[in-house]
């Protein structure tokens, strides 16, 4: 049995699961691996986050109980093994916001409601201590790295810098927790009607509103104009937060968050493998686009000099598929 299996293997006898049906499950654009298991005492989610691949399960530990601790819902753990990257968690179910959606394309407005109102409770937390910061310097970087995986280019400073700028100047106030891929495929409805959370490892602090960007922005699914203004007004309303500035916020860190996407989407391709992401590139570019639309981001779109998602850029990205080995 080889290393990696044989650490499972006895984590799972330790929990008293080793003789559960093991099926495995969708992962994430990480290097996690996920696996639901059925037993006569129920059905568990066996998160593998392999210490060896750079993963580390403490900072989901870490949020999970923060998210508890506010009264939301993610996983129960139900058993633990942070050295070797191993949890058993609850098993929510497949009723992800996204598949629901497509079922029941009427409830949107009510779920996306009940996802806002989840982002209004983590904003009335404050800033907790002890997670990284998110903020302009680290937001800058992190779309920066569009021109070298997106466009194959290394030199997007002047970009880079006024972005940095302009999130300093419009995405100014208290920062709180963004849990930082708060998105429709990472909400699970739950039968007692509440949504469930997934995928919180990264969370940070970042401008207020950061999530609400993911939520309403989202790269995977397009959300009705309608839709998406009912939740940043539900959004404003409830927090207290003036409009316009609000607006003006969302605008630049969406054209932040739809940048680094851009890029996201590409190394999951050239260095990962995984070229279904490619087909993403089309909808974050038009976010792109309408985020530049918005006076508050305008100035960044002169310089701002990344290529148009063409059928051969994305054909591209295709072919190159697993062809770049370093990060």
């Amino acid at each position: 049995m080889p290393e990696r299996a044989a650490k499972v293997a006895a984590f799972l006898r330790r929990a008293g699961r080793a003789g559960d049906g093991r099926t495995p499950l969708a992962g994430d654009a990480g290097l996690r691996r996920y696996e639901r298991l059925k037993g006569p005492e129920g059905s568990f989610v066996l998160m593998d986050a392999d210490p060896g691949l750079g993963e580390d399960v403490r900072p989901f530990l870490d949020v999970a109980a923060r998210l508890a601790a506010l009264g939301l819902r993610p996983p129960r753990i139900v058993a633990e093994d942070p050295v070797e990257g191993l949890l058993l968690l609850e098993d929510f179910g497949d009723d992800l916001l996204a598949r629901v959606l497509e079922r029941e394309p009427g409830r949107e407005g009510a779920l996306y409601a009940r996802a806002a109102d989840v982002l209004t409770r983590i904003d009335g937390a404050g800033a907790p201590r002890g997670l990284p910061r998110y903020a302009a310097d680290e937001m800058a970087d992190a779309a920066a790295l569009a021109w070298r995986w997106y466009a194959g280019r290394e030199d997007p400073c002047p970009w880079r810098d006024a972005l940095r700028d302009r999130i300093a100047e419009v995405c100014g106030g208290p920062a709180t927790m963004a849990l930082r891929d708060f998105h429709a495929e990472n909400l699970v409805v739950l039968g007692d009607g509440g949504l469930g959370l997934l995928d919180f490892q990264d969370a940070a602090l970042a401008p207020a509103g950061y999530d609400l960007v993911s939520l309403v922005q989202d790269a995977r699914r397009d959300v009705s104009p309608a839709v998406a203004e009912a939740a940043v007004a539900r959004f404003a309303a409830a927090t207290g937060r003036d409009r316009a500035g609000l607006d003006a916020a969302l605008a630049v860190m969406g054209l932040q968050r739809a940048v680094r996407v851009l890029m996201i989407c590409a190394r999951l391709s050239l260095h990962f493998g995984r070229p279904r992401y490619v087909r993403l590139i089309p909808r974050v570019w038009g976010q792109v686009q309408r985020n530049l639309a918005h006076p508050a981001a305008a100035p960044l779109a002169p310089i701002l000099d990344l290529p148009a998602p063409s059928e051969g850029v994305l054909t591209d990205l295709e072919a190159r598929c697993g062809t770049v080995p370093t990060l």
